[in-house]
């Protein structure tokens, strides 16, 4: 049967081209243009979509991963949601090391799409340097039994061209108009990929990290526990570089979350703790640019990964 051209063969045809949406209600008068990448369209409503295709298929192309192989991570949620989506559209059985300390909505999703969850107890149900080491070492030790492909995201560099792609896109949307990028750091990937493709066509461009208060160790602070899912390993990541950020932000939990249920109340965008983040953190930057300057940040993903959590469960304000 012919291709039709309006018509996807898989559901990974559907990852990235997301949309660039302008904040209205929300953001301040005075402030620059703060501009969304709406990552909540990509098929499991996250960003990390684009780094699981982007470390799957590099894996087939180099032959480390064979067909019909294992494959396993360590997660948060999010990259093991991503990649329980492309291992279930590819073929691969999915291994998949998390913890309590990350929403049961994610895990629910990762075991629904035919992930195998080896859950790593938290303390006190933050996330810190101790709870992603410990993952590290669970995932190591079920790569070395198994034989698995291990993407080992937070030293994997093959994804960093899902993200020069997420640039491309930016780029293209606002005709090249950006003064700004803001992003928190979790792999680092995100904010590298997105900054050198930025760059290559705008070298002057503002790129901001943003990483939690409580454990601002990108800013030379002490390494701590916070809740913003996704972000903050408690230690400077592999995939850093010094010179990726000409600004580290730093932003409380308390913060975001209450730039996150805002943000849904004036805008309508159901989004998680760390773009909440994002956004605290571009706004600020937005301030101080003024209102000629157009200012880019991400919608990582979509509020409702979080509804069970502190963010929006129970006594939410």
């Amino acid at each position: 049967m012919p291709d039709d051209p309006g018509i996807d063969r898989s559901i990974l045809q559907r990852i990235g081209n997301t949309p660039l949406l302008e904040l209205a209600r929300i953001v301040p008068k005075g402030c620059a243009r703060i501009l969304v990448k709406l990552e909540s369209t990509n098929p499991t409503g996250s960003m990390k979509d684009r780094m699981a295709l982007a470390m799957i298929e590099a894996g087939e192309r180099t032959g480390r991963l064979k067909p019909g192989g294992r494959v396993v991570e360590y997660t948060g949620g999010s990259t093991g949601v991503s990649l329980a989506l492309v291992c279930a559209a590819r073929g691969y059985p999915l291994s998949i090391v998390t913890s309590d300390a990350f929403s049961i909505e994610k895990r629910n999703h990762m075991a629904a799409l035919g992930a195998e969850l080896t859950i790593v107890p938290s303390a006190s149900g933050g996330m810190d340097a101790t709870l992603t080491r410990n993952m590290i070492a669970a995932a190591r030790e079920i790569a070395e039994r198994t034989g698995a492909f291990w993407t080992d995201q937070l030293n994997n560099s093959d994804q960093l061209t899902a993200y020069h792609a997420m640039a491309d896109e930016i780029r293209a949307q606002t005709g090249g108009r950006i003064d700004a990028f803001v992003q928190s750091t979790g792999t680092a990937a995100s904010i590298r990929g997105v900054a050198e493709g930025l760059r290559r066509h705008k070298p002057g461009i503002r790129i901001v990290a943003v990483e939690p208060a409580e454990s601002a160790v990108l800013s030379g602070g002490k390494s701590g526990s916070h809740k913003i899912e996704g972000i903050g390993a408690g230690f400077v990541v592999p995939l850093w570089r010094s010179g990726i950020a000409d600004e580290i932000a730093t932003v409380s939990t308390d913060e975001a979350m209450a730039m996150a249920r805002k943000l849904a109340r004036t805008d309508a965008l159901f989004a998680s703790t760390s773009t909440g983040a994002n956004l605290v953190a571009a706004i600020d930057l937005g301030k101080r640019l003024g209102p000629d300057a157009t200012v880019v940040t991400v919608m990582c993903d979509s509020g409702l990964k979080y509804v069970s959590t502190p963010l929006y469960g129970g006594n939410a304000q």
